[in-house]
């Protein structure tokens, strides 16, 4: 028993972070769907920004926005206070020109709740999701529009990078992590449709929005109602936004946790998205990217303990576990530098953020499952 359970979650691992992307890219000539473009292309639309308490950065976003590279005309720009109590609001207001909206929560309800809210009065054909601190590239809105041309397409999905930081190894690693999922979302747009938006930049068409749950989490639930009324999603890298990575790993842990938690109810409130029937090849694309990494952290942990029972039965099994104990205590290390705010090497900081995400991934399943909710949120500059 204990091999068929170290087998299986290595295999498991092993087809998550190399055998999935293997697929997607050996798939992609094969069964790449055609994709009509068109960047002259601008429809009315309706940037939403989220903000909570945002007044460090507020009025930056306000200025990027109306100065990005679109008919001024088909523009309008809404911000949702969560019932902020600092200057956000004031700051919003103090904006003269026409365009920007304020609409403020009276007590605070979570961002999930504002962004349906406020979609009840908008009207414009097309509705991108931002927040305040993400900072788009002048050309952003118009590549995130271009795809809508295609009829077939309901979502499209922009490319957050993190601003340099040599001082953060979070914002590192995060990078590193980014430009290879980058490359998963372009293959999975390619062939099908990317999995889950980016809060801080992603668009729809405004008439396949859903009403949604207040601890859903909008950039993972909204795209599934989509996929499920038969459109798509496409992923293009050439709409950009910048945002500031978590100063450390123990801050990026508890994002990731609550990410996980959130969009791990999300989706079996809408468990039919698992269905190929009813959504397709992108029922394998969620469940190898989202459902099987989640449990990742499950699996690391089947693979040791399993591991441990197989030591005396061969070399492999003896060399396996010595390469896991080390692995693992590698990753205790950059914990250990980490919470005493020392930096560490590159070799130590891999297994750490490796583990780090694989646990705050379990973590929030755990909490999901014994019914712990999160509504509100926090930026990165605030927990």
């Amino acid at each position: 028993m204990a091999e068929i359970i170290f087998w299986s979650s290595v295999i498991i691992l092993f087809y998550v972070y190399l055998g999935y992307p293997l697929l997607l890219l050996l798939l992609k000539p094969l069964l790449r769907k055609p994709l009509r473009f068109d960047i002259s292309y601008t429809p009315r639309i309706a940037l939403i920004i989220s903000a909570f308490n945002e007044e460090a950065v507020i009025r930056a976003k306000l200025k990027n926005s109306l100065e990005l590279d679109y008919p001024g005309d088909k523009m309008e720009v809404w911000v949702v206070s969560d019932a902020s109590t600092d200057r956000t609001d004031s700051l919003v207001r103090e904006c003269n020109d026409p365009r920007v909206h304020l609409f403020r929560l009276d007590e605070r309800r979570g961002k999930t709740y504002g962004l349906t809210t406020v979609m009840e009065g908008i009207d414009s054909e097309i509705v991108v999701f931002s927040d305040a601190n993400s900072i788009y590239d002048k050309h952003a809105l118009k590549e995130l529009v271009k795809y809508f041309i295609d009829p077939s397409v309901g979502y499209v999905v922009g490319h957050a990078r993190y601003y340099e930081d040599a001082e953060s190894a979070s914002a590192v690693q995060e990078n590193a992590y980014w430009s290879f999922e980058v490359k998963m979302k372009m293959n999975e747009s390619a062939i099908g449709s990317v999995v889950g938006g980016d809060g801080a930049i992603y668009a729809i068409r405004r008439r396949l929005f859903r009403p949604l749950h207040e601890d859903d989490i909008n950039d993972f639930v909204n795209p599934i109602h989509i996929i499920l009324q038969g459109y798509r999603g496409v992923f293009n890298p050439h709409a950009v936004c910048y945002e500031e990575a978590s100063p450390s790993f123990l801050k990026e842990y508890w994002r990731k946790r609550r990410i996980v938690n959130r969009s791990w109810r999300g989706l079996w409130k809408n468990v039919q998205i698992l269905n190929p029937f009813k959504s397709g090849i992108y029922a394998w694309q969620i469940f190898s990217h989202k459902l099987l990494r989640w449990l990742g952290g499950l699996f690391c942990l089947t693979a040791l303990i399993s591991n441990a029972f197989l030591l005396g039965q061969g070399a492999f099994y003896d060399f396996a576990f010595v390469l896991q104990f080390i692995f693992h205590l590698t990753a205790l290390i950059g914990y250990w530098l980490d919470k005493r705010g020392k930096k560490a090497p590159f070799f130590v900081n891999v297994p750490y953020y490796f583990d780090m995400v694989n646990l705050a991934s379990l973590q929030g399943i755990i909490e999901a499952l014994y019914g712990k909710k999160y509504v509100t949120w926090k930026t990165i500059r605030q927990e």
